[in-house]
């Protein structure tokens, strides 16, 4: 078990660990991301800002040579006449690559300058208003190449010369801090996942202590057998506090249970004491005294203890969980059957009132114990009258058994469905049976899906009452 929880520990720990590096490892993506795309958008801004910082000194007339050009390394600046000509540059800009602009110096040759239609020049001494054409490419100033983000801006010259500026933003800065951002978030990853693995296993621990403390006590329960112990249910309101309280539940019904079949072996050995006692009795005196054998009396006492044997079979049966095949049956035709059967032997007549005949799904042989304990009760009670009555009410078969004799006192009225339970303490034993009729009766009802009760017939006495679904 400890093993087991272990393990539980173990794949909440791992579990609770991956989901976080998951959810970290996507939201440092899209931060570093957002980062790069902010950086960018900022060196965008920065080499267009140059650029028609650069175009405006032309619109206003300042020659090529006389241009206020910024320190090359942070913004290189190349100015480009349509001719593809390289009229102005940055001091110590050696080449520009990447960008469509040629990459050498004022004055030289044109070397692979694609004219491109932009659509119409700008006017006299003005910059174009349209966007500037972004693009990423190098540059080498003094001997060292390093990457840009180029903005072109197209400008027309006091003296109607059409020329594009060519003017960069410095990647340097934004990769670097990227690329710090990064390194950080990989080098404090581990670090947190190692405190959510740590704080994940040790709450983990202390949310199953009181899992172990239920498991102890159950071991000890199981080992002493003392049933009458119970789990610690923890403060906490949680789902392992109505775990505890769920398993002391079941200890408790276990307990009772265990309450309950211990009783009725004690009462079922007595009662089975009495019939073997006397059985012993008789056949002892008739070995001594042949003359005084009494035959009916030991038939009597046979059949009472095989009776009583058919009945503790029986509960230990239903106490089993036995359920044989159930099929429609015709309740009206069982209950004149059972009549039929049981009229030549009946003390007292049964007035009987079928209204209906409702199909039920149930065992046939089961359905007849239940009316015959039932009717059985009612004679062995009655004074001259028993009724019997059935009829179907709003889905539900009613079958009601009713005799005029001292009836049930309410307070009794749950328990003579017990086990071994005699109200009539001064009857015999041969006259009130064993008490286990009423048991069955009920145990077989529940069993089909229906409740038995008792309360007072209209005109005294007890009046059992059978409820059944129909099909």
């Amino acid at each position: 078990m400890r093993r087991r929880l272990g393990s539980v520990r173990a794949r909440t720990t791992v579990g609770a660990t991956a989901v976080v590096a998951a959810a970290l490892v996507a939201a440092g993506l899209a931060v570093v991301l957002l980062l790069r795309a902010n950086l960018a958008g900022q060196a965008d801004l920065r080499a267009e800002v140059t650029a028609r910082d650069v175009a405006s000194q032309l619109a206003t007339g300042t020659s090529f040579g006389g241009l206020d050009l910024p320190d090359a390394e942070d913004h290189p600046v190349q100015v480009v006449g349509e001719d593809g000509r390289v009229r102005a540059a940055s001091e110590g800009l050696q080449a520009i690559h990447g960008t469509g602009s040629p990459d050498v110096r004022p004055g030289g040759a044109p070397r692979g300058h694609d004219e491109d239609d932009h659509g119409a020049d700008p006017g006299r001494g003005e910059v174009s208003d349209d966007g500037p054409r972004l693009t990423t490419g190098g540059a080498t100033v003094d001997g060292r190449t390093a990457g840009y983000r180029f903005a072109a801006v197209e400008v027309t010259t006091p003296r109607d010369e059409t020329v594009t500026v060519y003017a960069g933003a410095d990647l340097a800065a934004a990769r670097d801090a990227v690329g710090t951002v990064t390194r950080a978030m990989l080098t404090g990853l581990p670090l947190l996942l190692a405190v959510v693995a740590g704080v994940t296993w040790l709450v983990t621990r202390r949310a199953l202590r009181p899992v172990e403390a239920v498991r102890a006590e159950l071991a000890e329960i199981t080992a002493s057998g003392d049933l009458a112990r119970r789990v610690p249910v923890p403060d906490a309101r949680d789902e392992i506090a109505g775990l505890a309280a769920t398993t002391n539940e079941t200890l408790a019904a276990l307990e009772e249970s265990v309450a309950r079949q211990r009783g009725f072996v004690a009462d079922a050995s007595h009662e089975l004491r009495s019939p073997i006692a006397s059985l012993r009795t008789q056949l002892e005196v008739a070995a001594a005294h042949p003359e005084l054998l009494d035959v009916d009396g030991l038939v009597e006492d046979v059949v009472r203890l095989q009776h009583l044997a058919a009945d503790l079979l029986l509960l230990a049966r239903i106490d089993a969980g036995d359920r044989p095949p159930v099929r429609p049956v015709a309740l009206g035709r069982l209950v004149r059957d059972e009549l039929a059967r049981r009229a030549a032997g009946d003390r007292i007549p049964v007035r009987a009132s079928i209204e209906a005949d409702p199909r039920v799904m149930g065992v046939p042989g089961r359905l007849a114990r239940v009316v015959g304990n039932l009717l059985d009760n009612a004679e062995r009670h009655a004074d001259a009258t028993v009724r019997v009555s059935l009829r179907e009410e709003a889905g539900t078969a009613v079958l009601r058994v009713a005799d005029d004799g001292p009836g049930v006192p309410a307070a009794d009225r749950g328990r003579i469905f017990e086990r071994f339970v005699r109200l009539d303490d001064a009857r015999s034993r041969d006259e009130g049976g064993a008490g286990l009729g009423l048991a069955i009766a009920r145990d077989l009802v529940l069993a089909h899906g229906g409740s038995l009760t008792v309360g007072e017939a209209p005109g005294g006495g007890a009046l059992f009452e059978v409820r059944l679904p129909v099909t």
